[in-house]
């Protein structure tokens, strides 16, 4: 059951987002001494850059996975890792070894089996990887991560990381966590504001659409939904 958070506005929202995060990434550090974080792109850059300075934590326990990544060289202004580097690195003291990047001169295809390798070093090969925390975004279609609308990719589950060359938002070439992995997370975070996505919060929190945010039902861990008053107009926190 998803946990429904208002906030009143944005920078209330960003304070709830990175208190979660605080206190995963300790219990995480505290268990395991290491905590393991995937990122999306889109505002949540901002929010981050904006709210993680705030925290205490051993930074040096932190390691940053994507939830979805453009096949795209660093310094492609549509590279998520690169925009990460460019507004994070530098607020607080972390380190580019800290980033499971993806390798951008490989084909999508060639780059979601080498990043699936990477991971194993983290995770597990035998078991689907249990991530501390996962921060979703979503799109005014409901897609989250690089997983769209009526895409092949909503029913795969033989891997941890696809790749598409389809993506109906540019760049086309992308590698995505699949829906096993982000269901096992140990918590799972959308932090969604203003009112131009009141209406597909609406679509998935209140009417259950069928859309791929709304599949993100975790299998034995905590989701959040957290929301500013402008994007929850249609919804009420539970």
């Amino acid at each position: 059951m998803a946990k429904v958070l208002v906030e009143k506005d944005v920078p209330s929202a960003i304070k709830r987002l990175v208190n979660i995060i605080q206190d995963s990434a300790n219990d995480a550090i505290s268990s395991d001494d290491v905590f393991k974080i995937g990122l999306s792109g889109g505002s949540l850059i901002n929010y981050l850059a904006e709210g993680l300075p705030t925290i205490t934590t051993d930074w040096t326990k932190w390691r940053f996975f994507f939830c979805d990544e453009r096949v795209v060289p660093f310094n492609n202004e549509e590279s998520t890792y690169g925009v990460y580097k460019m507004h994070l690195m530098g607020k607080i003291p972390i380190t580019e070894e800290q980033f499971i990047k993806i390798n951008p001169d490989l084909s999508a295809e060639a780059a979601a089996k080498d990043y699936i390798k990477q991971m194993s070093v983290y995770f597990p090969p035998d078991s689907i990887p249990k991530f501390d925390v996962l921060l979703l975004g979503l799109g005014p279609d409901g897609h989250t991560c690089s997983l769209f609308p009526n895409h092949r990719l909503l029913e795969e589950t033989s891997v941890w990381v696809s790749s598409l060359n389809d993506s109906p938002k540019i760049p086309p070439s992308r590698i995505t966590l699949t829906f096993p992995v982000i269901n096992s997370a140990k918590v799972c975070i959308f932090t969604i504001t203003g009112e131009a996505k009141a209406d597909i919060i609406k679509r998935i929190l209140k009417d259950k659409e069928n859309l791929p945010a709304a599949r993100v039902q975790l299998s034995n861990g905590e989701l959040y939904w957290i929301l500013d008053e402008a994007a929850a107009k249609h919804v009420k926190p539970t």
